[in-house]
């Protein structure tokens, strides 16, 4: 019964992947700046607008592009006064995506945490300090 009970638990640990488990295929990012209540957008690689809204905001975005590719975000932020200020917002290599060689995860190394996006990390937070447009100045 032991045996079994522990086959089964090996078994299903090595088909999952242990940064979709800890992490998930998505990530939460705070957009924050300075001056407060800019106004922002965020696009894919796609150049598609995921996502408009006035800072500071919480925002879910997906981790993955596809298999093995982590999505890179074109975020751009403005205020009445001040110059726009366009940023990237990259992925980089999910700690927990490495869980896999510890406990013995080639499906989830290769196959599940890849094709899900977990392997992939945001940042926490993202800020901008958009500087005084001083050609084109507003109240």
């Amino acid at each position: 019964m032991k045996i079994k009970l522990g086959l089964v638990t090996l078994t299903m640990l090595s088909l999952n992947g242990c940064a979709t488990i800890i992490s998930g295929k998505t990530d939460k990012v705070t957009f924050t700046s300075v001056p407060e209540h800019a106004t922002f957008q965020i696009k894919d690689e796609q150049g598609k607008a995921v996502h408009d809204g006035n800072t500071p905001a919480s925002v879910v975005l997906d981790r993955g592009n596809g298999y093995f590719d982590g999505q890179t975000y074109d975020v751009e932020f403005s205020a009445p006064g001040y110059k726009s200020q366009p940023l990237k917002l990259d992925t980089e290599l999910n700690g927990w995506y490495m869980g896999n060689l510890l406990f013995g995860g080639a499906l989830g190394l290769l196959l599940v945490d890849p094709a899900t996006g977990a392997m992939w990390d945001l940042p926490e937070k993202m800020e901008a300090n958009l500087p005084k447009d001083t050609a084109n100045p507003k109240p």
